[in-house]
C-alpha cells in the first residue's frame, strides 16, 4: 500500500512516499520539498506545487493522500489562512487522480509516530528515520509528510512497531 504524506505550506512543502506491507515492513520510496518564491504571487505559488503534487500522482498512484489537518495558532492566523489554499491544491490534485485523503491533526500524527501528542520536531525526525530505517536525516518538512504518511498506514492496519522490531540488531 502506497500513501503520499504531505506536510502543506506556501514556502515549502514536503512530501514523502511511503509504502507498507500488512506484515509491517515500511519502505520511503520518493521525498522532496516543493519551494516557491515569496516575490511570486500566490496563484503563481500555487500552481506551482499544484503541477508537483499532480505529475507524483501521476506517477506513483498513491492508494491515499495524507496531509496535515488545519489548525490556528493564535498568534499566526495569516498561517493557517496560508495553509489552507495550500491543502485546498493537495485535495484538488488528489481528487483528479481520484485518490482519497485523510488529514490528520499535529498531535495525532506525533501520538502515532513518536507515542506522545507533544513531541518535538526533532523527536518527530528521529522516530520517523527510525520507522523507515532511513541513515541521512530528512529536512523538517519531508519527516513530517512522512510522519503523516506513516500515520495513514498504522490506520488502514500496517503495524510499525513491527517495521521498528525489524530495523533493531
Amino acid at each position: 500500500m502506497r500513501i503520499l504524506g504531505i506536510d502543506p505550506g506556501l514556502r515549502a512543502t514536503g512530501y514523502a512516499v511511503v509504502e507498507g506491507t500488512p506484515q509491517g515492513g515500511v519502505e520511503l520510496l520518493a521525498h522532496g520539498i516543493i519551494r516557491t518564491e515569496e516575490a511570486a504571487p500566490l496563484e503563481t505559488r500555487l500552481r506551482q506545487i499544484y503541477t508537483v503534487l499532480d505529475l507524483l500522482m501521476e506517477q506513483i498512484h498513491p492508494a491515499g493522500v495524507a496531509v496535515e489537518d488545519l489548525y490556528a495558532a493564535q498568534r499566526f492566523p495569516r498561517t493557517a489562512i496560508l495553509m489552507g489554499h495550500v491543502r485546498g491544491v493537495v485535495c484538488l490534485a488528489a481528487a483528479q487522480q481520484s485518490v482519497e485523503v485523510e488529514a490528520f491533526p499535529p498531535a495525532a500524527v506525533k501520538q502515532a509516530i513518536a507515542g506522545f501528542g507533544g513531541a518535538s520536531k526533532a523527536q518527530i525526525q528521529h522516530a520517523v528515520q527510525r520507522l523507515l530505517r532511513w541513515r541521512e536525516r530528512l529536512d523538517s518538512h519531508e519527516s513530517d509528510a512522512a510522519a503523516m504518511a506513516l500515520t495513514a498506514l498504522s490506520r488502514r492496519g500496517v503495524p510499525l512497531l513491527a517495521a521498528v522490531r525489524e530495523a533493531v540488531p
